[in-house]
């Protein structure tokens, strides 16, 4: 060992000190196992670009991918009690509350925003599963509430987006309180005449699943999500048969006619703009004039007294009827 390694090399690595690298440059499919570069993931909408797995989207992507220009609102939500029940298991209930605040930045697990989605007003609510697994309190319930009412009052669709374990077992009955609470909030939506539609992302279990999240006009999932009330494990051993191969995943629910279909993430956008395209067309209804049985206008008369009294008048566009009294 010469002078230069023993004496400069050190001093140049103490000079230069050793570069630390982030440790959330590689992600790993939970799927495949394979790594995956974090911009490359990124540009993917999280989406596994070796086995096509969809890992979870925090609350603010799936927000930014869906509306228009990824520009839109949050809105407060109603202050609940935090630990009604001062719960505890190996850890306070109101501790585990502070830690999830602390780590996502958010009072709880549900997220209401209002924007434009093809120029279309819209409220969309997303459950944030990496609070506390988007589990379901009080929390979620005024949530659930304050965004159906909203949807409401301006006249607009809403977007749903579970991805939850279910009911947040800290709360106790206060939980299972929030099952009835949803169902209200979906139907106060439905009542108005609104688009009500559900986008169900991994996973969307326990009484999530059996509450508001299947109460959708149109029911889409992200491909490979668990979609389940129980799982398939507490399944198997209750009736002690070995379930088939996917049960439980977006692709068995569609085929055996439980939701409405399977979309690609990159392609949900889209895929709502063209339904609420659909769902909440405002052009005026095409006038009717009754045909008589023989193909003429049962009117003919009266139109022309009218179009000669009023010339600049512009006809509406007709819809055949067959008037029944004329061909009987």
């Amino acid at each position: 060992m010469n002078w230069l390694t023993s004496f400069v090399r050190p001093k140049i690595k103490a000079l230069v000190g050793k570069r630390e690298m982030p440790d959330n440059l590689w992600n790993k499919c939970t799927s495949c196992g394979q790594m995956i570069f974090h911009r490359e993931l990124e540009e993917n909408l999280h989406v596994c670009s070796h086995c096509g797995h969809h890992m979870k989207l925090s609350v603010a992507q799936r927000l930014e991918l869906l509306f228009d220009d990824g520009k839109f609102q949050e809105i407060e939500l109603p202050e609940v009690t935090a630990d009604p029940l001062k719960f505890k298991d190996r850890k306070r209930y109101g501790d585990r509350l502070k830690e999830a605040q602390n780590r996502t930045g958010r009072k709880d697990a549900i997220v209401v925003s209002h924007g434009k989605i093809n120029s279309i007003p819209t409220v969309i609510a997303v459950l944030d599963f990496s609070y506390m697994g988007g589990s379901m309190g009080m929390a979620v319930g005024e949530g659930l509430l304050a965004a159906s009412r909203l949807a409401v009052a301006q006249e607009s669709p809403l977007i749903v987006i579970p991805s939850s374990g279910g009911a947040r077992m800290q709360e106790g009955i206060l939980s299972l309180m929030q099952m009835p609470r949803s169902i209200i909030a979906a139907d106060e939506v439905k009542e108005a005449g609104l688009p009500y539609i559900v986008v169900l992302a991994d996973p969307t279990t326990g009484g999530v699943s059996a509450s508001f999240a299947m109460l959708g006009d149109i029911a889409i999932a992200e491909p490979g999500a668990v979609i389940c009330f129980a799982g398939a494990r507490v399944i198997e051993e209750t009736i002690r048969e070995t379930l088939p191969e996917g049960f439980q995943r977006a692709e068995y629910l569609l085929e055996h006619g439980m939701i409405d279909m399977v979309v690609h993430r990159r392609d949900l956008r889209d895929t709502l703009a063209r339904i609420l395209s659909l769902l909440c067309h405002r052009d005026p209804p095409a006038a009717i004039v009754p045909i008589a049985a023989n193909g003429k206008n049962a009117q003919n008369g009266t139109n022309k007294k009218s179009a000669a009294k009023n010339p600049s008048a512009k006809s509406a566009p007709a819809r055949r009827v067959t008037d029944r009294q004329d061909a009987n």
